[in-house]
């Protein structure tokens, strides 16, 4: 299929889209929006950085408790202390040393409600990040029928921080780029006004959706199905509409989804998605 650039929504990293621009980007808006091969930038070559130091960062996760805490937070949600040092299986004086150098780090943040205090990860870097280390790990070893069980309904559907991921997210992926509505292009996806208009109907507003200060529509490689799967602010629009709809819902394993009967059918009518049973 053909894509025109009048048919085709602008979706390149770090492409800032003005307020009250049209919704549809021309071919000059995508030209505008790329920098030329040399170009220095507004700073110019003043302030060209050096090496970035990412020994602290690497120690800070390098700890197993603190991975183990790290990786539960890619569930997205807010977890408190308590419920961290369970995961990581370390009691809870232990466990506030342990945030208290990950906050100190920059790579959780808190959020305090009344007496109690709850932590996330500090932003989407934080969680490609652990991503991106999740690919070029090694698997733990399953040794008993729960963690099967874990490791089963994982691969099946998960949030990847706040986008969806697994099986489900990667065949939603396939049947998008299938049908023309996602167009693959380097270092991201172009979505089309066919994908606009069956994200619409889904319930995700798009122009607001492009506004957000991120990426637009990079896909994610998942480190389990090892093929992409929607991320950015629009895989985070479509992971909150799928919530809402209780097309998907979360179970007791943390970042664990299941798809309900109503999401199968909606995912297939909707998207075409049709290998999902």
């Amino acid at each position: 299929m053909t894509v025109t650039p009048d048919r085709m929504y602008a979706a390149i990293p770090g492409a800032a889209r003005e307020p009250g621009t049209a919704g549809i980007a021309g071919s000059a808006e995508i030209a505008g929006s790329i920098e030329t091969p040399g170009s220095t930038g507004a700073t110019g070559d003043a302030e060209i950085a050096g090496d970035a130091d990412i020994a602290p960062v690497a120690a800070l996760i390098a700890d197993g408790a603190r991975a183990a805490m790290l990786t539960a937070l890619l569930d997205g949600r807010a977890l408190a202390a308590g419920e961290l040092a369970r995961i990581a299986g370390v009691s809870a004086p232990t466990a506030s040393s342990h945030l208290a150098r990950l906050l100190d780090g920059g790579l959780v943040t808190v959020v305090k409600q009344g007496r109690h205090r709850y932590y996330r990860l500090a932003g989407p870097d934080v969680a490609r990040t652990l991503e991106v280390l999740a690919r070029i790990s090694g698997r733990v070893a399953v040794r008993s029928l729960r963690q099967s069980r874990q490791a089963r309904l994982l691969r099946e559907a998960r949030s990847c921080y706040d986008h969806l991921a697994g099986r489900v997210g990667v065949e939603l992926y396939d049947a998008l780029v299938r049908d023309g509505r996602l167009v693959e292009a380097d270092g991201g996806c172009l979505l089309t006004v066919s994908g606009a208009e069956a994200l619409t109907e889904l319930g995700v507003d798009v122009e607001r959706v492009r506004r957000a200060r991120r990426r637009f529509a990079p896909d994610c490689l998942d480190w389990l199905e090892r093929r992409p799967h929607l991320g950015g602010a629009l895989g985070a629009a479509v992971l909150d509409r799928l919530l809402a709809r209780e097309w998907l819902v979360r179970g007791t394993v943390p970042r664990a989804l299941r798809l309900t009967g109503a999401g199968r059918e909606g995912l297939e009518r909707l998207f075409g998605c049709k290998d999902l049973s």
